[in-house]
């Protein structure tokens, strides 16, 4: 499998390692992309071992079936949402499972490629959806939603502190034209945060409003929890759960899940702190930087 061709799967030694996949396991990876996690396991678990890999991005699913090819019907692919595990796990009547894996990042795929327009370093239509079939797009929002709901947005999914002011912007701009382009984002939110906080901020200023708009074209932090519920369900006693956030929105989320279900004593927690990339992996790969890895085994 190249490289060069598909997502750098992150932390994957560390995933191989706390997840302890062996022969015979079937493994659920709700965010299959293009397969890079899903090669490591299929490896381990051989030689009687299964994947079901979940994916609603039909390039995602496209690129994973070649790149997967050689691993025939061990291989299972849904175009489900991860939310949707239970449904998926009984289409194909696997009563339970040995491992779970969550990558919830954006891939190198929609980041690259200024059509899907993810990327506020390229110029791209404001589409967003990880789904092309799904109907709500970024231009939407932007060009739909109160000031008040995009305010709600960017703050409570962007975590973004000129959220309100980047709101007013918005509404006075698409007063005029429209919003069509990412680029006409980037100005927007350019114009609306001072240069002195910009500066003082580092980064690119764009950077949480793109986020924020990512996360409600997708609806991607609200069923999380339910999610890390489902897979606690669907695992048998002794098997482990691994998800990989990008953001503290996500990490909150899970970290706070898996408190509940350790008090309910339905779980153990592997790693008391998330793992973080090795300074190494980050050197070779710098989309890993943000990535935090949390682990648990299902007790009962």
């Amino acid at each position: 499998m190249d490289e060069t061709t598909y997502h750098r799967a992150v932390l994957v030694e560390e995933i191989m390692e706390l997840l302890a996949c062996k022969s015979g396991d079937t493994v659920i990876d709700g965010t299959l992309g293009s397969g890079g996690h899903a090669k490591r396991i299929l490896d381990a678990t051989a030689p009687g071992g299964r994947l079901i890999g979940i994916d609603r991005d039909p390039e995602a699913r496209s690129a994973a079936i070649e790149n997967l090819k050689e691993y025939g019907d061990r291989l299972l692919i849904s175009d489900s949402r991860h939310e949707e595990l239970t449904q998926v796990m009984n289409s194909f009547e696997v009563p339970s499972v040995d491992g779970f894996l969550l990558d919830l990042g954006i891939s190198s795929r929609h980041v690259d490629s200024a059509e899907r327009g993810f990327s506020f370093r390229q110029d791209g239509p404001l589409d967003m959806r990880m789904d092309p079939s799904s109907e709500l797009t970024a231009a939407d929002v932007l060009n739909d939603y109160s000031e008040e709901e995009l305010s709600r947005t960017f703050l409570e999914w962007g975590e973004e502190r000129w959220a309100k002011r980047i709101s007013q912007f918005v509404v006075e701009r698409r007063g005029k034209t429209p919003y069509e382009s990412t680029e006409q984002l980037v100005e927007t939110v350019k114009a609306a945060i001072p240069a002195g906080a910009r500066r003082a901020a580092g980064g690119h200023p764009a950077r949480r409003v793109f986020q924020a708009l990512r996360i409600e074209v997708n609806d991607e932090i609200v069923g999380l929890a339910d999610t890390v519920r489902a897979a606690t369900d669907a695992l048998n006693t002794g098997g482990r759960g691994a998800i990989i956030s990008y953001h503290s929105l996500e990490d909150r989320v899970v970290k706070w899940t898996l408190r509940e279900l350790k008090q309910d004593q339905k779980v153990a927690i592997i790693t008391k702190r998330p793992i973080r990339p090795s300074e190494e992996e980050v050197e070779g790969n710098s989309r890993a930087r943000s990535a935090l890895l949390r682990v648990w085994e299902k007790v009962s």
